[in-house]
């Protein structure tokens, strides 16, 4: 588990023990810590629920919380606040945006959508409340082929905004989908060159991936599957070691799961920090505090554009029941 320096609000005052504040804080606002997988290991280990986005957005419509504190990307805030307007979503850093979500600019899907009026819109739920508000059927990565599968056959889909994950639902569909040309910056720094390098290091190991990665790394892999697929995974698998292809925030999920198997983080191309997401790690422990502390920073939405965004949600939830 990472050390997280102690806040001091004045030099004279003892050191604050931020998992016992933020756990007196829920207490006292009635209050839920939703994280992902992609998150710290300390924001992890004070949530109430980890999960992929499908388990997030389940979790969000059946809280009887007052306050849902949701420790990943804003996208994922707005669907919590989407579900329940009359709940305080707070948000430890609005800076933790989206590059998937950012490749898809509301503007310019309007116009693609305007020029296919016959295509029914299937958007990842990486997306932003404008482009929900445009779709019809929300999906994500666990629940993106069993969405399209139930779609009738001679229905054209429009797919957006991940052309990765599209693909993917493509191959194990059989279905054409028209894709919007979005990606993951994390996901497509993934180098088949490297895994293939880590293959040979560790022959024994089994190669797990998220379908946001780009084919010929997906062409590498024994497993592919959403956070929540691939954790189950590693769980069931007879096998010692697994090379993860995905941010590797879940791997401490699959440490604390399995302390005895080995869990090897995919490279990048380069040797930066790349396949940590430089979104998901703008939350740190320290903000989600201060952000339940103060109450702030709030998550809000205009009544239409959340109205509009919470139909294809709700036929999301419907359809992967």
């Amino acid at each position: 588990m990472f050390t997280t320096a102690p806040i001091k609000s004045r030099s004279t005052e003892p050191p604050i023990d931020l998992f016992e504040a933020v756990e007196s804080l829920k207490k006292e606002l009635n209050a839920i810590v939703l994280a992902h997988y992609y998150q710290e290991p300390d924001i992890q280990d004070v949530a109430d629920y980890i999960g992929d986005s499908l388990g997030l957005s389940q979790k969000a419509a059946s809280t009887d919380a007052d306050v849902i504190v949701f420790a990943g990307v804003h996208f994922m805030a707005e669907t919590a606040k989407i579900l329940n307007p009359q709940k305080l979503v707070l948000l430890p850093d609005l800076n933790a945006g989206c590059s998937l979500a950012d490749s898809c600019p509301p503007e310019a899907f309007a116009q693609f959508k305007a020029a296919h009026p016959d295509h029914v819109v299937v958007s990842y739920i990486n997306c932003t409340a404008a482009i929900k508000a445009m779709s019809d059927i929300i999906c994500t990565s666990s629940n993106a082929v069993k969405i399209v599968e139930q779609i009738p056959k001679d229905q054209p889909i429009i797919f957006a905004p991940d052309q990765n994950l599209g693909r993917y639902v493509m191959a194990q569909t059989g279905r054409e989908l028209l894709l919007w040309q979005g990606s993951c910056i994390v996901h497509e720094t993934f180098s088949e060159k490297k895994i293939v390098q880590l293959q040979m290091e560790y022959p024994d190991a089994e190669v797990i991936a998220h379908p946001e990665c780009e084919q010929p790394v997906l062409n590498k892999a024994h497993f592919i599957g959403s956070t929540t697929a691939l954790l189950k995974y590693v769980q069931h698998s007879e096998r010692e070691q697994f090379i993860v292809v995905t941010e590797s925030g879940i791997i401490h999920q699959m440490e604390k799961q399995e302390p005895n198997k080995l869990f090897i983080p995919a490279p990048p191309l380069n040797n930066c920090s790349c396949n940590e997401c430089p979104h998901m790690r703008l939350n740190t422990l320290e903000k989600l505090y201060l952000a339940m502390k103060n109450q702030q920073p709030q998550i809000t939405l205009p009544e239409d554009i959340r109205s509009a965004a919470l139909r294809p949600i709700q036929r999301m939830l419907e359809m992967s029941a």
